[in-house]
């Protein structure tokens, strides 16, 4: 199963809960966690359908920039 990993700027736990409905939401999404320790505030992903574009694409709308970095 793939797994996609994206750099992000959610930052905290107010910004985590304006992006966990809409990744809840899809039920493409396996599972999903989010590193808020690491510098680099990253988003792990596992989907077996959707593309790295439509994760980007999902985080962007609420207004978050993200992009992906190398597994």
């Amino acid at each position: 199963m793939p797994t996609y990993i994206f750099k992000t700027s959610i930052n905290c736990n107010s910004c985590l809960s304006k992006v966990k409905p809409v990744l809840d939401a899809r039920a493409e999404i396996t599972s999903w966690q989010i590193d808020l320790e690491n510098p680099d505030k990253i988003l792990k992903v596992e989907t077996e359908t959707l593309k790295a574009s439509d994760v980007i694409e999902m985080v962007d709308n609420v207004g978050f920039e993200i992009e992906p970095l190398d597994a």
